[in-house]
């Protein structure tokens, strides 16, 4: 049977790369790795991920994610078979992990873990990675107002469907004269992540010509 693979309209890798740090955070981030010696698991990991947020987000087939990771159909399966229970249990047992189990990450636990990891990205837990280097980048590009906001908004949780999960927060922040909790209401929801909520921000401040 030929399978026709479909173009993905939008990024699937940023929707993937964020699961996959979100899946690191949840071992412990990459220094708990390095001590367990496991970094070995990060190719699966990502693997995971990437049929995770294929099945989940663009409802491919499995024959459609084998084809385009160039992976087995067994494989995918496995991965979408894994129960995110037994993967936890694991994760929050790596002392008990045999020299085997450390040396290479099991197919099912992988699945599992990028499992729980996509379910925390879609309720808008995003990996502490990623908002470390907005802030960084907010320092970085010397954008006061984007650094002040992203502290102001720590522990938000994304999507952000409404300008009211915001305003209180930012309250006091005046961005380019223009107070935060007014420059919020005016933007266009949901918003998906921080980094968008920076990009929407310097959308109206350009269409408000105060850039």
């Amino acid at each position: 049977m030929v399978v026709e693979v479909k173009p993905i309209e939008v990024d699937v890798e940023e929707i993937v790369t964020r699961v996959f740090l979100k899946a690191i955070d949840l071992l412990g981030g990459l220094q708990k790795l390095a001590e367990y010696r496991t970094l070995t698991w990060l190719p699966s990991l990502a693997r995971a991920s990437f049929v995770i947020v294929l099945r989940e987000e663009f409802m491919k087939t499995e024959e459609e994610i084998a084809e385009f990771l160039g992976i087995s159909r067994q494989t995918v399966r496995n991965i979408l078979r894994a129960d995110p229970e037994l993967a936890l249990y694991k994760i929050q047992h790596m002392d008990e992990l045999t020299k085997e189990e450390k040396k290479e990450l099991r197919v099912h636990i992988a699945g599992g873990i990028a499992k729980i990891a996509y379910k925390k990205i879609k309720e808008g837990e995003e990996p502490k990675i990623f908002l470390a280097f907005c802030t960084m980048a907010a320092q970085a590009l010397e954008v006061p107002w984007a650094y002040l906001l992203l502290k102001r908004i720590k522990g938000t949780h994304f999507p952000v469907k409404s300008p009211e999960e915001l305003k209180e927060k930012v309250k006091g922040v005046v961005i380019k004269g223009i107070p935060a909790e007014e420059i919020v209401e005016k933007l266009e929801y949901p918003i998906k992540n921080p980094a968008e909520l920076l990009h929407k921000i310097k959308l109206y401040l350009k269409m408000m010509g105060v850039e």
